[in-house]
């Protein structure tokens, strides 16, 4: 594998489905309760310019479950690029840690700590991605499906990080990949080409909801606006009252059809009460899987 994990297209897909098998394997000992101290000794630096419940618990109990120790960072403790250079934070964090975890504003950001870091790097949020999220994701609907390849995925909403990681991920596993999201709101251009040149799949940007979900095996929605976006909240509010993932469109998915979100959930926005809590639902299934898939993310990175 390659030496940090900052986009899902760093994975090749054989590097995707060997994590996916020792997450399984992670989850199984948790839950029998044995202790699988794969990075006993090691120190992993969590560096957050956003705050997040999910990412920081299901990372810091995932180094403790490994044997392992997670120091958060703060947005205060560091001010990446304010009170030091981002080089200059790598090449001292990685003097005292194994590895680096940044949940960030901008990509560059993780690039940067990357390039300057001698230990791995994982994206744990950027403005441009989010691929623990989404390989959290696949590892669910693996769970449930039993198979990945030729699944028709529906995404409602902002074509944002999680959107374009979902992108990523059809250049690596063959799908169907419907965005259904309101003009002006498409997922990142460049993401969307590198994928479509690929070939491996069908990827449409679409305007109408309904139609978008028609058949879909996995409907997918998240927040309308993102973290650092909540100035544009009522224009945004105004551009996707019609992209509400409710009722009207579970109808017309697939019989079986999963429905995901990334959470935090808006209730009543972009998600309703009936379908997150409905017999659809693997909302909190997904969540749960953020910490295994990580766990094993940090394992093929940092055993090294």
């Amino acid at each position: 594998m390659v030496k940090d994990f900052l986009a899902i297209t760093d994975l090749t897909r054989k590097e995707i489905f060997e994590i996916f098998d020792l997450a399984k394997d992670l989850k199984v000992r948790q839950k029998r309760g044995q202790q699988h101290h794969l990075l006993s000794g090691k120190t992993l630096a969590m560096i957050f310019q956003k705050p997040s419940a999910r990412t920081r618990i299901s990372f810091e109990v995932g180094m403790y479950q490994l044997g392992g120790h997670a120091l958060y960072l703060a947005p205060a403790d560091i001010g990446l690029g304010q009170r030091e250079s981002v080089a200059d934070v790598a090449r001292v964090v990685a003097r005292y840690c194994d590895g680096i975890m940044a949940r960030v504003f901008g990509h560059q950001i993780v690039v940067d700590l990357a390039k300057y870091a001698t230990v791995p790097v994982i994206n744990g949020l950027s403005d441009l991605v989010h691929p623990c999220q989404v390989m959290a994701d696949l590892f669910t609907v693996l769970e449930h499906r039993g198979h990945l390849e030729h699944l028709t995925v529906t995404w409602i909403g902002d074509g944002n990080n999680v959107a374009n990681s979902w992108i990523n991920i059809a250049s690596r596993i063959p799908m169907k990949l419907n965005l259904a999201v309101p003009e002006g709101y498409n997922p990142d251009p460049q993401i969307l080409q590198a994928a479509r040149q690929t070939k491996l799949s069908e990827i449409n940007v679409l305007y109408n909801p309904l139609e978008a979900a028609r058949g879909a095996d996995v409907l997918y929605t998240d927040v309308w606006a993102s973290m650092g976006q909540e100035k544009e909240t009522a224009i945004r509010e105004k551009a996707f009252k019609d992209f509400q993932l409710n009722q009207k469109l579970v109808d017309v998915a697939a019989p079986n059809c999963l429905v995901m979100h990334c959470l935090p959930a808006h209730r009543g926005s972009e998600i309703t009460d009936e379908v997150i809590d409905g017999p659809h639902s693997i909302v909190f299934d997904e969540a749960e899987n953020r910490m295994h898939v990580q766990k094993a993310i940090m394992v093929k990175l940092m055993r090294k």
